[in-house]
């Protein structure tokens, strides 16, 4: 099929100034905001400077990007234990609580807190040079329940001049009729469930070069496949990916040229050793670490954020001048995004826990289908019980309370030794 759109979604910028800045410019500049981040963080966020004291750094020491890169990094799979012990934001909360906007609640649990600043998340910029425009009409199909994905993601389009349908997450068959009905031309989630809607719609008999109206994709949350990005391609869809965190929010996006995300010009980037925290050269895979030195509420300093990526140091045709990332290529930890939300270790020995006298040995297997991520929670039950649907049925709510998604528990006979808590076999082709 051939793209419908009548909309230039493929010039043009957002803030010509600051993307288009000139590289040595931009280094001095996001260099010198890593290092005031740093200081303002100590000063204001008691959590962060005893963070810093545990660890021996006198923050007076610290005072070129020489010194910074030396910083240890604050670990976010760690972040849940600071925030229970020192509650609700662990001490890294540097403003009072009156003045913010909004909290939510991610799994871990985090607690993200949001300041009453215009585009406190960074993503206008991001929902614009993706392609959207004035007058979309789009579907917006991320939770607005707890975590922020939804919200953030609405007022961004907004913020541009976009209609937004608040969809939310499930109820296929309902939004696949919305989509159609209201000629949705904008869609926003994982890109899996955008593919599943268009299938409903073609199941429910719409005519889909009739029906669809669809142009423009943001997708995040999970891998975008080269395969899933040709096939929603081929219904005549542009689909570009961001990179969008519920404590960071905007951090990278895709431009037209479609090859790696460039990076957000509020953020300063590192790719580091997941071990040591030591800055990697260019074009090695490590950890991405981030310092937002726009964010006084909430300052996060080389915040490891536990995925995986490349740092691209080459020129982009679009005329950013901003570095890339190379996208998302896993986790440095065996924190898993599944059906685009993050399930932690920690949540599957929570569920496991309310049956101590049934369970041995837990895990999660995380495979695909199709387009489609699919949860196989394997049980190992202990000596003399029996697996009984009764069980099985229980065991499924406890996991679904726990990390918000519906898994499909089985009852195993063995459990490797050294396995995973969560073991992510899915391919992505």
């Amino acid at each position: 099929m051939t793209q419908r759109t009548q909309k230039d979604r493929n010039t043009g910028f957002y803030d010509e100034k600051a993307e288009c800045m000139g590289r040595a410019e931009r280094l001095r500049f996001k260099q010198g905001e890593a290092v005031r981040a740093f200081q303002y963080a100590c000063e204001k966020a008691p959590g962060y400077r005893r963070f810093m004291d545990e660890r021996g750094v006198d923050p007076k020491t610290v005072r070129n990007i020489d010194d910074f890169s030396k910083l240890p990094v604050l670990k976010k799979n760690g972040m849940p234990e600071r925030h229970q012990s020192n509650p609700p934001f662990g001490g890294f909360l540097a403003v009072p609580v009156e003045e913010l906007k909004r909290i939510y609640a991610s799994p871990g649990p985090i607690y993200d807190p949001e300041g009453r600043k215009e585009d406190y998340w960074g993503l206008r910029k991001c929902v614009y040079n993706i392609g959207f425009r004035p007058g979309d009409l789009v579907m917006n199909t991320f939770s607005y329940h707890l975590t922020p994905a939804g919200i953030f993601l609405d007022e961004a389009c907004n913020g541009i001049g976009c209609v937004t349908a608040p969809t939310g997450v499930g109820n296929t068959e309902i939004q696949a009729k919305t989509m159609a009905g209201l000629k949705i031309n904008g869609y926003i989630g994982v890109p899996s469930f955008l593919m599943s809607l268009i299938k409903k719609m073609e199941e429910l008999g719409y005519e889909i070069e009739k029906d669809l109206a669809m142009e423009i994709a943001l997708v995040a949350g999970e891998i975008l496949s080269p395969s899933l990005r040709k096939g929603l391609n081929d219904y005549g869809i542009i689909v570009r990916q961001a990179y969008i965190t519920a404590d960071l929010g905007g951090v990278a996006y895709e431009c037209p040229q479609e090859n790696g995300m460039h990076i957000s010009d509020d953020l300063y980037i590192e790719i580091c050793d997941p071990v040591t925290g030591e800055p990697l050269p260019f074009g090695t895979i490590g950890e991405v670490v981030v310092t937002d030195f726009s964010n006084e509420c909430y300052p996060l300093v080389r915040y490891g954020t536990g995925d995986l990526s490349v740092l691209d140091e080459g020129e982009c045709r679009c005329g950013r001048t901003s570095y890339k990332l190379k996208g998302i290529m896993g986790r440095a930890d065996e924190v898993t995004k599944i059906k685009g939300m993050f399930v932690h270790p920690r949540q599957i020995d929570e569920a496991a826990a309310k049956f101590p006298d049934e369970v041995e040995k837990i895990r999660v297997v995380v495979t695909r289908s199709g387009v489609t991520d699919m949860m196989t929670v394997e049980i190992l039950l202990k000596q003399g019980v029996a697996g009984t649907d009764l069980l099985k049925t229980a065991i499924d709510a406890k996991i679904r309370e726990s990390t918000k998604l519906r898994g499909n528990a089985v009852f195993v006979a063995e459990i490797p030794e050294g396995s995973k808590k969560i073991e992510d076999r899915r391919k992505w082709n």
